[in-house]
């Protein structure tokens, strides 16, 4: 059982996007103005749009999240669920490679 928050996984992975070069990223915060299913962290990098839904080992999307990451996969963005900075970092090689 992990011992690492959403919160924390969140923080580790914006910290590492703040060194990749042409990045820039945010953390989407939910709420009533906001809109519903939208992933955690955003970023366009390098011009390539990126958005990261992330979970804890145990945790699983909603499925209006999984919708969400479909519809941007769609449009032609990159959109995952990730748990790790190096899903993150995996993710990046693939597709800037």
């Amino acid at each position: 059982m992990s011992s690492l928050k959403e919160a924390d996984i969140v923080r580790a992975i914006l910290r590492y996007l703040k060194t990749v070069p042409n990045c820039f990223c945010w953390k989407e915060h939910g709420g009533m103005y906001g809109t519903a299913g939208i992933p955690d962290v955003i970023a366009c990098i390098g011009g390539r749009f990126f958005a990261f839904e992330v979970k804890t080992e145990e945790g699983k999307a909603t499925a209006l999240q999984e919708s969400v990451l479909r519809k941007i996969q769609k449009c032609g963005g990159n959109a995952a669920i990730v748990r790790s900075v190096e899903e993150v970092k995996r993710m990046l090689e693939e597709i800037t490679a």
